[in-house]
């Protein structure tokens, strides 16, 4: 892993370079001729995404060496105590709540709904409508391998199970916010939710559900400090602990021995 981390920034540069390759304006900059073949455009965004993996890889093996734990750039001391003061846990309540009562409701409505546990039908519907190309105008789903990926699953019937994935999946992300357990990894599902909501052409309250998702993932140490979290993260090795620049308690003054 020494020697793939020494090759981390070309990688990220030329996966930097397959983005701008397959998003770069060329029509409105009137070079619509240079702009890349859909077979092109394909095996630029393989590259992308197989760099990205192995970019993030070589940096997640990195966070174990000595300069990994020098913080380079100081963070001001508003987000430093937003994400790290369990006191912050007061703010970000009300945040879960919201968010968590957003994604409960979503799911017992569709637990109590036909066409979703019953088959899958009324999933099906949705990926359809989304996949569709229609004559004018712009299509439901923007990106190529995002709808090639939905027809996918419509053509082997994945709505079938993807159906109980989604209602149980709504569910349990409401219940994990509202009752402050395990947040950050709630946010996360339910912020990846969000984003398959917002890839298929749906907006609804996606936007604002991701935009609040987010802020609770990066706050996942202090977000559900007011809940189960409290309890939860220090039994599972994640405890609060008092800083190195904290302030130690004061101790008593030994009496002095002759």
């Amino acid at each position: 892993m020494s020697t793939l981390r020494r090759y981390v920034t070309p990688l990220a540069v030329i996966a930097a370079a397959a983005v701008l390759y397959i998003m770069f304006p060329y029509d409105v900059l009137g070079m619509a001729a240079l702009e890349p073949s859909k077979d092109a455009s394909t095996i630029a965004a393989v590259v992308f995404w197989v760099l990205s993996i192995v970019v993030v890889l070589a940096l997640f093996t990195d966070r174990t060496s000595p300069a990994a734990q020098t913080v380079e750039v100081e963070g001001p001391a508003f987000t430093r105590y937003l994400f790290s003061n369990s006191r912050a846990g007061l703010l970000w309540l009300p945040i879960r709540l919201f968010v968590g009562a957003q994604w409960l409701e979503a799911g017992l409505h569709k637990f109590q709904s036909a066409g979703w546990l019953d088959g899958g039908t009324a999933l099906k519907g949705f990926w359809t409508a989304a996949a569709a190309v229609p004559e004018t105008g712009r299509p439901p789903i923007s990106y190529e391998w995002y709808r090639g990926f939905i027809q996918l699953l419509l053509d082997n019937h994945a709505y079938q199970w993807f159906s109980y994935l989604i209602v149980f999946g709504e569910i349990a992300v409401g219940l994990g916010l509202i009752l402050g357990f395990l947040t950050g990894f709630a946010a996360f599902f339910g912020a990846l939710m969000n984003m398959s909501f917002l890839l298929a052409g749906s907006a609804s309250t996606n936007p604002v559900m991701f935009t609040l998702a987010v802020g609770l993932i990066l706050g996942w140490r202090v977000a559900g400090y007011v809940g189960f979290d409290r309890y939860l993260l220090p039994m599972l090795g994640v405890p609060w602990h008092r800083t190195a620049d904290a302030p130690a308690p004061a101790t008593a003054p030994q009496a002095a021995t002759s």
